[in-house]
């Protein structure tokens, strides 16, 4: 009995430290100097391109292994850049993201399930100023290999699109879309790495 319950506690402890090797094994930082997270919307006709320079992201990703996969992702709204000053300042005021009240944009996922072909989607939580909406972010894997200086290189590319009134990015005039489209398309391109 005493040499049972040795042997059932050394498979227990056995199996918990390969769960705990694999859950590390897929834990990855991000490289910010080849990531970037962009966004694009219509003014009038013609299309404006911005960027947010502050962010962090959690990502525990393997294809393998989803269920214990997860992205998470903060995003400084005073780090918002379009090229131009004046609208960056007008972006941040109470009629658009109203960054002093509301400083962070955060998505947190719930699952992620693979799509085939290196396709996915995270499902999770996005929260712009006081509103949070379930959203379906598909990314793609572009590939894993081993980094020159040690550990894993990965890519991650992701593309959709939101409403920005559904958050009330947009107040006042700025809710109509006759100037400042309604639709504003993001797109994450993280290059990651693992230890």
């Amino acid at each position: 009995m005493n040499k049972t319950f040795k042997l059932l506690s050394l498979i227990l402890v056995g199996i918990a430290s390969v769960a705990a090797v694999n859950y590390v094994s897929t834990a990855w930082t991000i490289d910010k100097a080849h990531s970037n997270i962009n966004f694009e919307v219509r003014h009038f006709f013609t299309p404006v391109d911005g960027t947010f320079h502050d962010y962090t992201a959690t990502v525990n990703f393997d294809p393998s292994n989803l269920e214990e996969s997860m992205i998470d992702v903060e995003i400084m709204v005073n780090s918002i850049d379009t090229k131009n000053e004046r609208r960056n300042g007008h972006l941040k005021t109470a009629d658009f993201f109203n960054a002093e009240k509301y400083p962070k944009i955060t998505f947190k996922s719930s699952k992620i399930e693979s799509k085939g072909d290196n396709k996915f989607v995270a499902h999770g939580d996005l929260t712009i100023k006081d509103v949070t909406k379930k959203i379906e972010m598909p990314f793609t894997l572009l590939g894993v290999m081993d980094h020159p200086r040690g550990g894993k290189v990965a890519g991650i590319t992701s593309e959709f699109v939101i409403d920005r009134n559904v958050y009330g990015v947009g107040t006042g005039d700025w809710v109509s879309d006759a100037v400042v489209g309604k639709e504003v398309t993001a797109t994450l391109n993280l290059e990651l790495n693992s230890k």
